[in-house]
């Protein structure tokens, strides 16, 4: 994961390393891992991600 282009969520609180971090490494892939373990890194395609992500904000996961 590049570290240029990862984000970090935005309930990271003071930019400490306790957060999710998410690139894009590739047009149909998103990256995601933990900032205390940055060397596991899951990846997953942008459509299971955006699933993900519309089932925490939805409350269904």
């Amino acid at each position: 994961m590049k570290e240029d282009s990862r984000q970090r969520s935005s309930s990271c609180v003071g930019g400490g390393n306790n957060c999710v971090e998410v690139a894009t490494p590739a047009p149909r892939h998103v990256a995601l891992r933990d900032s205390t373990r940055p060397a596991r890194v899951v990846t997953t395609g942008r459509t299971a991600f955006h699933a993900l992500i519309s089932g925490i904000r939805t409350d269904e996961i």
